[in-house]
């Protein structure tokens, strides 16, 4: 950021613009210079004509879109590139369950991918899960939890493996959840048939979020409130929601947010469905099948990811769960980008951040994207996928 008697930074001003902050929408102009946010900047003035500003989602579990999944590092590009024309400036890479020799290699190859700014990094969901919570990871090679192959996997990820799923509930998991946190991995409690205590001993151990909270986890029941109750209560932790509509509905939301309010991060768990419409697709070695936007295993009624992008995931925020815009633009960007670490350049709108951002109309459609100061040729972005 320059300072007074630098002289004014050359750039771009956003001017008549709503402007969604944390705290609020505030009216007026936006200064960006070098690829950041500024308090003055002077250049190309840009006249939004009211339209809404938010700060770039972050989406911090996502399978794929665009027909492509993150499960096959060459179709990566093509997977960030759709969730960025749709606003997604931040994208982590989940990976589902597969087998040694198949995680070993696509860590390997995104890394490479999250070394040049395509991804944030790797999320691994699995494959340490209950085999009871499944979902739509392949029961067949779920396994208990092995720190050798863990370690190995963090090696080949040269620093970009930044979470990793698991059930605490099984035996050797909260020992790797503390190594987990020692490497620099989040560890996430997800998959889980873990009673309340059990959780809470994740989250003593360094847990610090709760995968697709109330999805493919022992259910809240009044008389044991499971992972659900103690991630709601644990004010350490970062509680993720699929607010597409499926995964829950705006009813439990709303109650999401009135029980973390700012420890809720919205994600899509977008598979490779996301933009293609109705079909068939693989979610790693499962068959999905995608009716009506909503994906299931073939043949049976587990869901199997969505097909939304954040985009869908904020305007539902605010259109079905009647939440304030700013209170949707946090979970979508600020507390992933924070559970995350990387809070101090994105997830808000606030000088000496990264100028990530996507402007919205009246019915929060994103109409264009910048990512860094620079406006993402989204027309372009769309034709290729």
């Amino acid at each position: 950021m320059p300072k007074p008697d630098d002289g004014p930074a050359s750039g771009t001003i956003l001017t008549n613009a709503r402007i969604v902050l944390p705290d609020g929408v505030r009216h007026g102009d936006l200064h960006i210079a070098d690829g950041r946010i500024t308090t003055f900047a002077v250049g190309e003035q840009i006249d939004l004509g009211g339209r809404y500003v938010v700060p770039g989602f972050v989406d911090m579990h996502v399978h794929g879109g665009a027909g492509a999944s993150y499960q096959r590092p060459q179709q990566a590009r093509r997977a960030a590139s759709f969730h960025l024309a749709h606003g997604t400036t931040t994208t982590m890479a989940s990976l589902v369950t597969g087998t040694p020799r198949e995680l070993a290699e696509t860590v390997a190859g995104l890394a490479d991918l999250a070394a040049d700014g395509v991804i944030a990094g790797i999320h691994l969901e699995g494959p340490y899960l209950a085999r009871d919570r499944c979902g739509a990871h392949d029961p067949a090679l779920l396994r208990a939890p092995d720190p050798a192959e863990f370690r190995r996997l963090v090696r080949l990820g040269r620093g970009h493996v930044r979470m990793i799923t698991l059930a605490p509930e099984l035996p050797g998991a909260l020992d790797l959840v503390r190594e987990a946190a020692d490497a620099g991995v989040i560890p996430a409690v997800g998959h889980t048939e873990a009673a309340g205590g059990t959780a809470r001993a994740a989250f003593d151990a360094g847990a610090r979020v709760a995968t697709h909270l109330f999805n493919a986890m022992r259910p809240l029941h009044h008389r044991e409130g499971g992972p659900v109750a103690a991630a709601l209560n644990d004010p350490r932790v970062t509680v993720e929601l699929i607010n597409d509509g499926v995964h829950v509905e705006p009813a439990v939301t709303r109650l999401a947010f009135a029980a973390a309010g700012p420890r809720v991060a919205l994600i899509t768990d977008a598979m490779a469905a996301a933009g293609m419409g109705d079909g068939d697709y693989r979610l790693g070695a499962m068959d999905v099948e995608v009716r009506g936007g909503r994906a299931t295993l073939a043949g049976g009624t587990s869901i199997a990811g969505s097909t939304i992008t954040m985009a869908d995931a904020f305007r539902r925020a605010v259109t079905d769960a009647g939440l304030p815009v700013q209170d949707a633009a946090r979970a979508a960007s600020l507390t992933p980008a924070r559970a995350l670490g990387i809070g101090s350049r994105a997830g808000s709108l606030e000088p000496g951040k990264d100028a990530d951002l996507a402007v919205l109309d009246d019915d929060l459609q994103v109409t264009w994207v910048m990512k860094r100061g620079t406006i993402v040729p989204r027309a372009r972005i769309l034709s290729e996928n």
